[in-house]
């Protein structure tokens, strides 16, 4: 086969081709098919491929997480049974409706057993909360700062919570005297029908 065999040949009849053009020719269309096989179908299967690969990698990540949290969830809710006595423990701390009056007396019975002279004990309104409210207690008491201390640690003493705010001291004008501001917050739990 020669150049002038190639020059001479009939594309209609490429039976009757020699052999080395045969096989190019199949060689040819075959690489053809295979590209357009690649390009139309093989290209988005691979595409499609490396998305599910990658999902699967971030599959793989959650069900790890999870299963660190499966494995752990035993001690989850022995965690979340401790929250739950802790925080009706707490819970029982704060009074309701009817206790309020006489939380209000031992907060001055208080003041009184420290030694303190109660020149203002306003009770204001109450703010509600998420599921409490704050009953604010307006103090102005006398005395001197080793009974101020008294009071507090007997608030602190106080079976119920109760808190004091804007704590503001000035010297009286003998020098033994002292006068401090505050206010007294109680707490109480709100009933399910508030």
């Amino acid at each position: 086969m020669n150049l002038a065999d190639i020059n001479n040949l009939d594309l209609r009849d490429l039976g009757t081709a020699p052999l080395p053009i045969k096989i190019g020719a199949i060689i040819l269309i075959c690489s053809v098919l295979a590209g357009a096989g690649y390009y139309f179908d093989t290209q988005a299967q691979l595409a499609a491929l490396e998305k599910i690969g990658a999902k699967e990698g971030e599959l793989k990540r959650t069900f790890e997480v999870k299963q660190r949290k499966a494995a752990n969830l035993d001690i989850y809710k022995e965690q979340l049974e401790e929250m739950r006595r802790t925080f009706g423990s707490l819970l029982r701390q704060l009074p309701s409706k009817t206790e309020i009056p006489g939380l209000i007396v031992d907060i001055s019975q208080t003041g009184l057993a420290s030694g303190l002279e109660i020149d203002l004990f306003k009770p204001g309104s109450e703010i509600r909360k998420d599921f409490y409210a704050e009953k604010p207690i307006v103090l102005r008491l006398k005395g001197n700062y080793h009974q101020f201390g008294v009071f507090a640690s007997g608030i602190a003493a106080l079976p119920r919570i109760v808190t004091l705010h804007n704590i503001t001291l000035t010297p009286g004008k003998s020098g033994q005297s002292m006068t401090m501001s505050a206010t007294a917050k109680a707490y109480r739990y709100l009933d399910d029908e508030e």
